[in-house]
């Protein structure tokens, strides 16, 4: 099966290039450009080069839900998967409406996406190949995808996304911080920033506190806005 041709749909120049770098780093999939606003997406689609867009919802130009109604209504049935912060239960539902096959929450970890664009390709290539479904429990499955997480072995998906999110609420957090939120202890807090620090996904800096020479590692979020 040739590489699933993906267009970032992104104005963020930070957030566009961490979704470009994602997409190109997973097996069967490539990036075949980068579209800071409704218009230029648009534009790219209407040269049908594209299997799938990774559409922000919040553009410079349009809400990202009227990009896919537009391209619905001039014919283009490219499946979209929603990367976005919005966050609102009738964005969710009205994307779900309209075709959106994934909705993918800012900030995320890089698993989190790779596990949803494999859960879709691995959808996809069972469509292509002409595979009937056998009972109702795979019709469920089909129209609700379940993902397979990928995350390294000792860490859970569900912790990784709660990390991810306080990184992107605030900047800077030491493991004593995120341990205290989370309910952990700081060496699991630890494991989990150290990862997204060695994914590029958080950057680690000194703080000193002032009441004694030993500074703390601090991490805060580089990949989104």
């Amino acid at each position: 099966m040739p590489d699933l041709r993906v267009l970032v749909v992104e104005d963020d120049p930070v957030a566009a290039e961490a979704h470009r770098t994602y997409v190109d780093r997973l097996p069967g999939f490539a990036c075949v450009g980068v579209a800071g606003s409704a218009a230029r997406a648009l534009s790219v689609l209407t040269r049908g080069s594209v299997d799938l867009v990774l559409l922000d919802m919040n553009l410079p130009d349009g809400h990202g839900l009227d990009v896919v109604r537009r391209m619905r209504a001039q014919g283009n049935q490219t499946d979209v998967v929603a990367v976005t912060a919005a966050r609102e239960v009738a964005a969710v539902q009205a994307a779900a409406r309209i075709g959106v096959v994934q909705y993918v929450l800012k900030p995320f970890a890089y698993e989190t996406l790779r596990d949803r664009l494999t859960a879709y390709a691995r959808q996809r290539r069972a469509a292509e190949a002409g595979q009937v479904v056998a009972d109702q429990d795979e019709v469920d499955r089909l129209l609700h995808p379940a993902t397979v997480s990928s995350v390294p072995k000792g860490l859970a998906g569900s912790v990784l996304d709660r990390v991810v999110q306080l990184l992107g609420n605030r900047e800077g957090w030491t493991a004593e911080e995120v341990a205290s939120s989370l309910g952990t202890s700081r060496i699991t807090a630890r494991r989990y920033l150290e990862h997204l620090a060695d994914q590029g996904q958080a950057l680690r800096t000194q703080r000193y506190d002032g009441r004694s020479g030993r500074p703390k590692v601090e991490y805060s979020w580089v990949a989104e806005s």
